[in-house]
């Protein structure tokens, strides 16, 4: 089997951009169309991108939710038909989930995550988004987090959301 495309972007925070909401709009037309055979409810916009006014990496995540892991491997083929890349991260397989990108896992612009409706990972990627949206001041130290992380390095991703995961913890913990 081939080894996926290598990361090419660098881990760049950049003030928040208008057109993200927008673009993820675009996407989300195209995916819900794709995935409809096993679409649970609409696909969200999650992550830094989905809240205005915070920094982030310039990639829209998404968050798509289906009824059962075992009976969507079709969905791959869906999506590659609209220029999306199968783009397996660690875990996703024990996690029984998908992991996509648009328009390459080089350079993605998008990067949509596919849980089954039963996980209990999408309510927190919401209630997560959610608190730094109505918490400005919660965004404002995730931003600066994030920051000093990627000046740290650029490259290394795992040491990137390793550095995130504590704030993030924290944060839910609180909200809880």
């Amino acid at each position: 089997m081939p080894q996926p495309e290598p990361r090419r972007d660098p881990i760049a925070v950049v003030p928040y951009r208008d057109e993200w909401p927008v673009s993820f709009a675009g996407q989300r037309v195209r995916v819900e169309a794709a995935l409809r055979p096993w679409l649970v409810g609409r696909v969200e916009h999650i992550g830094s991108t989905a809240v205005p006014g915070l920094a982030a990496k310039p990639i829209i995540d998404m968050l798509a939710r289906i009824d059962d892991y075992e009976r969507s491997s079709g969905l791959i083929g869906a999506l590659a038909r609209i220029g999306w890349v199968h783009a397996p991260e660690p875990g996703d397989a024990g996690r029984r989930k998908w992991s996509g990108c648009f328009p390459s896992i080089a350079w993605r612009t998008h990067h949509l995550h596919i849980v089954e409706d039963r996980s209990p990972d999408w309510p927190q990627l919401l209630a997560f988004r959610d608190h730094l949206r109505d918490h400005p001041e919660d965004a404002a130290a995730y931003a600066r987090l994030k920051a000093a992380l990627a000046a740290a390095d650029d490259r290394d991703r795992p040491r990137y959301r390793a550095g995130k995961a504590p704030f993030i913890t924290e944060l839910l913990r609180r909200r809880a």
